[in-house]
């Protein structure tokens, strides 16, 4: 029993005395919390370029007049730190009117808003209901039973003159119509009191306290025939979804593409294969070979979950979330994403000897693959700011980042993706260059592994 213990504290010294323990030690905690970390960190790295805004008060003017004195006192002090500097973008608001309250006068005025949204002259509209702030009084006696059917008024149908409507083609920001159905809250139950006056019942309370009932639209177009063609329902599940779930596709792929031809080279190593490979074939080769069959695997199984997940999109009338284009993208950042970092893994598997050696050179590119999980909800919801712009741009972020902002309506431009695709090219092209040298010198050494200056040197100097 006693070599027992010897041989295990033996193991247990050996193993919390590495770097690579070291490393993991005060790494793990930032690879689980770094997500909510950045989050924290980013709150406030908002675009704050001016957000205008139209309103159409359908009421009479009074709620639009609220908002707008909301609006000014906001923009006058809720948008400014301590240190007096802009960190939230401000709301300019423009009253519209409506030429009749008619059908076809209120398509024809939504349709001109949408119409300015798309050439970026607002960001979006808001149509306040001509009933928003109506008070019914409830027909049964105080402390008599209810049926439900009160619950069922107040549940007011979509597009109903009881519902506020939003119109915009930038589904994932919400900053504003949260703003505004607070703003809205506040104003129409204090003129509901004011309309109760004395001797309200428990359920005319609740009619009182009723929210106000939001209708989130995309934009209203013409159909073929020219006619005006009522705003789809924006999915808010869908517009985060897709993107989200897609660069969680590509972030897996990635680690089930990449991280495999680290093992395999080091497995090589140790079992002397690679040295009877290189009898027959140079060392750029070999690795590229390897490099390539991984990318293939990769793309197999990438054609496989997105076939899947079409199909599922397809059947359940989700296929409009998800254009062909799109899926094209992912394929085309999917391909770059594990060239770059399937050579990153090649090169610290050929600069060590054995498995455990890997670990601590594993977490630098680990955190760079992780880099877009921590950002990625910022970049989302305000996919045409400069720092999700910027940081997309980042060749070892673009793959996952481009995509998740292409995903988000109504896109981005094309220029971006281009000059991204360019970048990432030339990172590969620099990294698979890299490798090669790494992977030339550090096949055939056995015994104890490089270090980062080793590795270094072999980059520069062959």
């Amino acid at each position: 029993m006693r070599k027992i213990f010897v041989i295990a504290g033996r193991d247990y010294r050996a193993a919390v005395k590495t770097k690579s323990f070291l490393i993991s030690l005060l790494i793990m905690p930032l690879m689980m919390g770094g997500s909510i970390l950045v989050q924290i960190l980013l709150k406030d790295k908002v675009d704050i370029t001016d957000k205008h805004f139209a309103i159409v008060d359908r009421t009479g003017g009074t709620l639009a007049a609220k908002l707008q004195e909301a609006a000014d006192k906001r923009n006058s002090h809720e948008v400014l730190d301590k240190n007096g500097a802009q960190t939230k973008p401000k709301f300019i608001l423009e009253k519209v009117a409506a030429k009749a309250d008619t059908p076809a006068a209120l398509d024809q005025l939504r349709y001109d808003l949408s119409e300015r949204v798309r050439k970026q002259e607002l960001f979006g509209f808001l149509e306040i209901g001509p009933e928003v702030a109506r008070f019914e009084r409830s027909t049964k006696a105080p402390g008599e039973a209810r049926d439900g059917s009160d619950e069922q008024a107040a549940a007011a149908p979509p597009d109903s003159p009881r519902v506020v409507r939003y119109q915009s083609n930038s589904a994932t920001y919400d900053a504003f119509k949260n703003w505004a159905v607070g703003v809205l809250n506040k104003e129409v139950q204090r003129e509901r009191f004011d309309s109760a006056h004395v001797n309200v019942s428990q359920s005319e309370l609740q009619e009182l306290l009723r929210p106000v009932s939001l209708l989130i639209k995309g934009l209203t177009s013409r159909d073929k025939e020219g006619k005006i063609k009522d705003a789809p329902d924006e999915n808010q599940i869908a517009s985060f979804g897709v993107p989200g779930g897609m660069m969680f596709l590509m972030f897996m792929l990635v680690l089930v593409g990449a991280t495999p031809l680290m093992q395999a080279v080091v497995e090589e190593k140790m079992q002397r294969i690679a040295e009877v490979l290189l009898g027959s074939i140079r060392p750029f080769e070999l690795m590229l070979g390897k490099l390539l069959g991984m990318v293939g695997v990769s793309l197999t199984l990438a054609a496989v979950y997105l076939g899947g997940a079409y199909w599922a999109a397809y059947r359940y009338d989700f296929a409009q979330f998800i254009p062909t284009s799109l899926l094209l993208w992912f394929l085309v950042y999917q391909m770059l994403a594990v060239l770059m970092f399937g050579s990153l893994f090649i090169a610290i598997g050929a600069s060590c000897t054995d498995m455990r050696e890997t670990q601590s050179m594993t977490w630098p590119v680990m955190l760079l693959i992780c880099i877009p999980m921590f950002v990625w909800l910022n970049v989302i919801r305000e996919p045409n700011s400069s720092f999700a712009t910027g940081i997309s741009l980042f060749p070892f972020a673009t793959p996952m980042l481009m995509l998740g902002r292409q995903a988000v309506p109504p896109g981005i431009p094309l220029w971006q993706p281009i000059l991204g695709v360019c970048l990432v090219l030339l990172t590969t092209t620099l990294c698979v260059y890299a490798a090669g040298r790494i992977f030339r010198v550090g096949i055939l050494m056995q015994g104890k592994g490089a270090n980062v200056g080793q590795v270094l040197r072999w980059v520069f100097r062959g």
